[in-house]
């Protein structure tokens, strides 16, 4: 898998490319979260998100494919006792209904074949007035994707869906979801965050 081939560096990169976008994100992602809420985070990766998240919440439950990503994670939230990790795919959560109170999925939809059925399934697991939220790449300069798909090419890591803040917005509002907000961690190659009430 390449992701744990990659997971040993992957923080640095990111940093080097993209520094404020990377620590922002999850900035503005803990924004959105309460300290009462039980968090499900999907697709965690290193815990960029993770350890903005894990000090502004009740209890992280976060899980990825990936064991090695995972493990750069672990030492991201090291000194919390209210994380949990597990390895997951996302796209069929072993989950119950109704379980927590927000969900996260950063920087992964654009990975997936199907991101609606993973879509579904966060939304599932998410109690009723609980928020999805959402972060991806987004291209609101085109062409600033370019030099991180020559990266990515390289690595061997595809990008499924390629969105414009359009065309993210128009996804979510072809689900069906109305009540969707969003915030943008602008930098070299921004992030949009759909903020979704379900």
């Amino acid at each position: 898998m390449i992701w744990n081939k990659i997971a040993w560096g992957y923080d640095a990169f990111e940093t080097m490319l993209n520094r404020d976008v990377y620590t922002n994100t999850g900035k503005l992602v803990a924004e959105e979260i309460d300290p009462d809420d039980v968090v499900l985070e999907c697709a965690c990766g290193t815990g960029s998100i993770s350890k903005y998240i894990v000090p502004a919440c009740k209890r992280l439950v976060a899980c990825d494919q990936s064991e090695k990503m995972m493990d750069e994670a672990r030492r991201n939230c090291a000194g919390h006792d209210n994380v949990r990790f597990f390895k997951a795919d996302i796209t069929k959560l072993n989950i119950s209904d109704d379980r927590f109170d927000k969900v996260v999925a950063g920087n992964v939809i654009h990975l997936l074949d199907d991101p609606v059925a993973a879509l579904k399934g966060f939304e599932r697991v998410c109690k009723k007035g609980g928020k999805l939220i959402i972060p991806t790449y987004v291209d609101i300069v085109p062409g600033n994707h370019e030099m991180l798909y020559g990266f990515v090419d390289l690595l061997g890591i595809e990008f499924k869906h390629d969105f414009t803040l359009e065309s993210y917005k128009q996804f979510f509002k072809d689900m069906g979801y109305e009540n969707v907000e969003y915030k943008i961690s602008y930098g070299r190659v921004p992030c949009a965050i759909a903020i979704i009430t379900v």
